[in-house]
Parts: C-alpha cells; sequence; structure tokens
C-alpha cells in the first residue's frame, strides 16, 4: 500500500482523539482474531478501520446525516487525492459504509469490520464506552448498554465472533447486574 499510514493515524488521533484511535487499534485486534484463517485483504481492512468512523469527527460530521455514510463521502476524495487504486478504494468504501448494517450479501473484509466494530460494543469496553459518553445521565447509558446487549449480538455473522460475543455478552450481563444491585435502581 503506497498511502500514507502516518498521515491516517495522525489524523484519526487527531480528530477521533484517544476514543477513535483506541477504537480503531481494538478494530484491528479484533479483525485479526476473528479473520485468523480466513483469506482477506489487510490493507483494505486497515484503511477502513482508520476511516470508518471520520464522518462522526468534528471536521468531517455532518448533522442528521448518518456517520456511516459521512465516514464513506469523506473517505472517497481522501483515498482519490491519495492515488487509492480503485479496486482498494471500492473495498474500503463498502467496509466504511456497511459497518453498522446488517445482511451477509458483503465481502469478507466489510463482515470483519462489522463483527470487529459490534464486538467492541460488547464486553466491559462496551460498557464503559457507553458510559464514558454518558456521564452525567446513567439512566440514559445504561439504555443505551442495554439496547446494544440485545441488538449487536444478533448482527455478528462469524463464528468466532459470535463466540466471543457469548463471552462478552455474559460480562456486560454481571457488569450491568451489579450495577442495577448498588444503584437500588436510582440512576
Amino acid at each position: 500500500m503506497n498511502i500514507d499510514q502516518a498521515e491516517i493515524v495522525r489524523l484519526t488521533e487527531e480528530y477521533g482523539g484517544a476514543w477513535g484511535i483506541n477504537h480503531t487499534r481494538r478494530l484491528l485486534q479484533l479483525s485479526d482474531v476473528i479473520g485468523q484463517g480466513l483469506t482477506h485483504n489487510s490493507d483494505a481492512l486497515w484503511l477502513a478501520a482508520h476511516l470508518h468512523d471520520w464522518g462522526g469527527y468534528v471536521p468531517w460530521a455532518q448533522k442528521g446525516v448518518d456517520h456511516a455514510l459521512r465516514s464513506r463521502q469523506v473517505a472517497e476524495p481522501f483515498l482519490t487525492e491519495r492515488n487509492c487504486p480503485d479496486e482498494l478504494k471500492s473495498l474500503v468504501l463498502e467496509c466504511i459504509e456497511l459497518h453498522h448494517a446488517g445482511g451477509s450479501d458483503r465481502s469478507l473484509e466489510s463482515i470483519l469490520l462489522r463483527d470487529a466494530d459490534a464486538l467492541d460494543f460488547l464486553g466491559v469496553v462496551g460498557v464503559l464506552r457507553d458510559f464514558s459518553k454518558n456521564p452525567r445521565d446513567l439512566r440514559m447509558a445504561y439504555t443505551e448498554t442495554k439496547r446494544r446487549r440485545e441488538k449487536l449480538p444478533g448482527l455478528i455473522h462469524l463464528d468466532k465472533a459470535r463466540a466471543m460475543a457469548a463471552v462478552r455478552v455474559k460480562q456486560m450481563d454481571k457488569l450491568l447486574a451489579q450495577f442495577e444491585a448498588e444503584s437500588f435502581g436510582c440512576f
């Protein structure tokens, strides 16, 4: 890949902060684990992992526009300006656009990114992500966490990812039950 990876990492970190770059790093680790033994384009996955949330970051976000769609809109000219080969660019853009969508009519790379992204919203990390985004409204954080816990496992495609999700859901259930008990429902 002839694209300046350092520039992409810098921009992801600059605009996504520790939240964005750490989420990206976890996605890459998760996709390595669930994609082990599967033939996939690691360059496409690397690019998509870094670019998939750019549409939600301050310089590019647009109110009322889905961040996945906006991320695709931002990534396309970015990749074109850097002479990304058309085949690679198409694959990256598919991964970005579909990273929140269900369905199985997609590339393996898109499935890997989607499953990794879903896994990052499950388990202890998922709970902490939701609660850190809503620190002043614990009820909203709790409700969002419960919604993700119910919805996301059903969107996961790969067997390894499903197995990881099952473990993470149990962790979430335990943590949320403890939260409910300790807060006496006063949140």
